[in-house]
């Protein structure tokens, strides 16, 4: 079997017209062979461009990052299991929200 029967056969099935090319034309021209810079592109998504934003961003109390650093690593930072069990029970009903 030629595979390039069954490319053409499965083409005509699905309808795919590709224009006739000539190895002549294929080999002189750049945009045939793939070459060619302008059809590439990247897009950024969102979740990018704000981890971006939050790098530069202000609001970060740096005093108290460092002062709950050292105080896990010391092992003296303590959270009372009634505040973790209240914010649990308020993100469940907020919906996670």
């Amino acid at each position: 079997m030629d595979i390039r029967s069954s490319m053409d056969g499965l083409k005509s099935l699905l309808g795919v017209n590709a224009p006739a090319v000539s190895q002549t034309q294929a080999k002189s021209s750049p945009a045939a062979t793939g070459s060619g810079l302008t059809s590439d592109h990247a897009t950024l998504s969102s979740a990018g461009s704000e981890a971006s934003a939050s790098l530069t961003g202000s609001d970060v109390r740096t005093d108290k990052v460092a002062s709950i650093q050292a105080a896990l690593a010391s092992g003296s930072y303590n959270v009372p299991a009634s505040a973790v069990a209240s914010k649990m029970v308020d993100s469940m009903l907020s919906g996670g929200q």
